[in-house]
């Protein structure tokens, strides 16, 4: 098991923390930008068709596996399965979960031809939110993130300013009509797309929160 208070997250050196605090007095973003570090991520590959797969992985999770492209299920603030291909998904949860999911899917899958993998030290992820949140990710994403084909409950894997991420939009509020996402990037481009999209909001007004 790792020691928790050795880890770092790939942005610790940007101090996010001083610099939301730094911007609480700003009232005119129209972009929130903030990071959720650490957070509980697990491969899963398997075949979605076979019952016994099936069953033991939401056994363990709680949530059913999403079998239709682009599609998440559970909660995204809690435990959610992100689907990325027909045969494999992405368990996000809050930091520190895998240590006892990791082992307990290992074990429920130790007789299925499958595999199960740990891989929440390789990303971080950066949230999203604001009602100009969807022109600023347009600039550098080929994805139509309109809402009629990229709503809640949606993810892809794409790329974003040259730099691969898993685009996940979790929320949206159609009286401000205002979406959040959630932008999971490898640690290697995580300061390079973080300075993206600062730079590429300037224009809207951006503003550090931190989680």
């Amino acid at each position: 098991m790792h020691d928790a208070y050795l880890r770092q997250s790939p942005l610790a050196h940007l101090h996010l923390e001083a610099c939301a605090r730094s911007d609480e007095t700003v009232t005119n973003a129209t972009v929130v930008i903030s990071e959720r570090p650490h957070r509980c991520q697990i491969g899963i590959r398997g075949d979605a068709a076979d019952p016994v797969f099936a069953e033991a992985v939401t056994k363990v999770l709680k949530v059913d596996l999403p079998v239709e492209p682009c599609t998440v299920t559970g909660d995204p603030e809690a435990l959610h399965v992100l689907w990325l291909g027909l045969d494999e998904w992405l368990v996000v949860g809050r930091p520190d979960q895998q240590d006892k999911l990791v082992p307990s899917l290992t074990k429920a899958l130790a007789h299925v031809h499958a595999a199960v993998w740990d891989v929440s030290d390789s990303r971080t992820t950066i949230h999203l939110t604001g009602s100009e949140a969807r022109p600023l990710l347009c600039k550098g994403c080929a994805i139509d993130l309109h809402p009629r084909e990229f709503g809640p409950g949606t993810c892809v894997s794409t790329h974003l300013a040259k730099a691969h991420v898993i685009l996940h939009q979790t929320a949206y509020d159609e009286d401000t009509d205002t979406p959040a996402y959630d932008i999971y990037v490898h640690r290697s481009f995580a300061e390079y797309l973080w300075s993206w999209l600062m730079d590429a909001g300037r224009e809207y007004g951006v503003k550090v929160v931190h989680e």
